[in-house]
């Protein structure tokens, strides 16, 4: 019996992000993701977090700036909540309405990582805050992309925005917040080791989303 052919309507409505901790090498990840839907001919709605807005591009800046070192923890929390909620209302819930696939990079796990399990606020707070910005609308899937401290630092961009300056500490920290999640919520997240060969991380992705959504499958 021959290979069967993945069935693009496996994917239709889907929203599945990509998350993990700097230097993951996520961002490249979506983008061969993104190119390999497009191929199947999907129409794919592509997010980034903070920001994908007008609105959330403002919020973004202020966020990642290195000067606003004044900011406290809610503040920082609640800054990307607001920006997540434009960007449901605004493009996630139309997007996901009309059958496309939306891929988002970083989304609500990345706020219950870096500000909860990382940075300290109760984690059960973002939760309560994440239902009235995401419409409880959430992910279908989110996939972590898990890599070690040494190789994340290498991959990084020497420009470092605030958050990527915050220390090996609090980065470590922020690699067991993910691994976390994935254990007590298997349904929701999986954790894929981005140290392998990026080739091998894509064919990872793709086995993963066949588990999740599809029937039938071809990476060709």
């Amino acid at each position: 019996m021959g290979e069967q052919q993945f069935s693009a309507t496996s994917l239709q409505g889907k929203f599945i992000v990509f998350d993990g901790p700097d230097g993951s090498g996520k961002s490249t990840q979506i983008t061969r993701f993104v190119e390999w839907c497009r191929g199947q001919g999907l129409t794919v709605k592509e997010v980034r977090e903070p920001g994908g807005t007008s609105i959330g591009e403002q919020i973004r800046e202020v966020l990642l700036a290195t000067k606003n070192v004044e900011m406290t923890l809610p503040c920082e929390m609640l800054l990307y909540m607001a920006s997540r909620a434009q960007l449901m209302e605004q493009e996630v819930i139309p997007a996901i309405e009309r059958g496309e696939i939306v891929v988002a990079d970083r989304f609500i796990s990345a706020t219950l990582v870096y500000q909860g399990y990382a940075g300290g606020l109760p984690v059960h707070w973002i939760e309560q805050v994440g239902e009235v910005a995401l419409q409880e609308k959430w992910p279908d899937l989110t996939i972590i992309f898990d890599v070690d401290g040494e190789t994340a630092s290498r991959r990084l961009n020497p420009l470092l925005d605030r958050m990527e300056l915050k220390g090996q500490t609090f980065h470590k920290k922020v690699r067991e917040g993910f691994l976390a999640l994935a254990e007590n919520e298997p349904e929701k997240y999986a954790v894929i080791d981005s140290t392998a060969p990026i080739d091998a991380v894509e064919e990872g992705v793709h086995a993963l989303v066949q588990e999740r959504f599809c029937s039938s499958f071809s990476s060709k």
